[in-house]
C-alpha cells in the first residue's frame, strides 16, 4: 500500500534520511523503531509532504506521490498523528474531533465517524462536552488519534502515540491500535519508543538508525536477535 524507496530528506543543509527503503502492506501494522533522533519522525513528515523529499520515491496505492502536496495525500487517505498533543484546548472534545472532518468526503460521514471514534474510545463520549485542555494526557492522545480518524484515512501514521503515558494507558492505546486494524481495516505505520509494546502489536518491523534501515523482519525475529535488541532498541 505504501512503498518508500531510497528516500532522502532533511532540514536546511542537514541531511537526516540516507536512502531508507520500506513498505507497508495493506491491513498490517508496520513498526519503525530506533533510538531518538535517528530520523523516524522526519520519515513520516517526508511521506506526508510537510518535509520536502530530496530524492527517492514514495508510492501510495500504486501511485507515485513523491512530489504530491500534503492535501492531495490526505484526500487519498493518508493521515499522520504527530508526536505530542496538537489540540485546541479551549474547544470541546466533540469540536476538536469535528475539526478533523474538513474534507468533503469526510464531512458527509461526520456523524458516522464520530460514533466510530466513540466506539474505539468510550471515554471520549463521556467527555464530549469537556474542554480538551482539561483532559488527562492519555485522553488528549485519544482525541488526537480520533481527530485523524475523522479524515476517513486508509493508512494512518502514528508518531510516538504512547509518549508520556502511564503503563495502563500505554496498554489501552495499543489495544486501540490493534482494534483500528482488526475492526476498521486500517493500515498503520507506527513510530514508537516503547519497543516492547510495538513489537507485540506489529506484523513487521524496520529498525532505523542514523537515517538508514539497519534491520528488518517479523517481530519474533527482532525479539530473537540479541544483537539488534542491544544495539538499536536498548531491550
Amino acid at each position: 500500500m505504501l512503498f518508500i524507496k531510497d528516500l532522502e530528506s532533511g532540514y536546511g543543509p542537514m541531511q537526516v534520511l540516507w536512502k531508507p527503503s520500506l513498505q507497508v502492506k495493506k491491513g498490517t501494522i508496520t513498526a519503525l523503531l530506533g533510538p531518538n533522533g535517528v530520523g523516524k519522525s522526519t520519515l513520516l513528515s517526508t511521506v506526508l509532504g510537510s518535509v520536502e523529499p530530496w530524492g527517492g520515491k514514495i508510492h501510495y496505492k500504486g501511485e507515485d506521490v513523491t512530489s504530491a502536496p500534503t492535501h492531495k495525500k490526505v484526500e487519498m487517505g493518508l493521515a499522520l498523528v504527530p508526536e505530542g498533543k496538537h489540540l485546541f484546548p479551549n474547544m470541546s472534545v466533540y469540536e476538536n474531533l469535528a475539526m478533523g472532518a474538513y474534507l468533503k468526503k469526510a464531512l458527509v460521514h461526520k456523524d458516522e465517524s464520530i460514533e466510530l471514534v466513540y466506539s474505539l474510545f468510550p471515554r471520549l463520549k463521556e467527555r464530549s462536552k469537556q474542554l480538551a485542555g482539561s483532559l488527562s494526557g492519555g485522553e488528549q492522545q485519544m482525541v488526537t488519534i480520533g481527530r485523524a480518524l475523522m479524515t476517513k484515512p486508509q493508512l494512518i501514521m502514528l508518531d510516538e502515540p504512547s509518549q508520556g503515558l502511564a503503563p495502563l494507558l500505554v496498554q489501552l492505546v495499543f489495544e486501540t491500535i490493534e482494534k483500528m486494524k482488526e475492526e476498521i481495516g486500517l493500515t498503520i505505520l507506527l513510530v514508537e519508543q516503547n519497543a516492547d509494546a510495538a513489537l507485540n502489536a506489529s506484523d513487521y518491523v524496520y529498525i532505523l538508525h542514523e537515517g538508514m534501515i539497519k534491520a528488518e523482519g517479523k517481530p519474533d525475529d527482532i525479539k530473537g536477535s540479541p544483537d539488534i535488541r542491544e544495539a538499536y532498541l536498548g531491550i
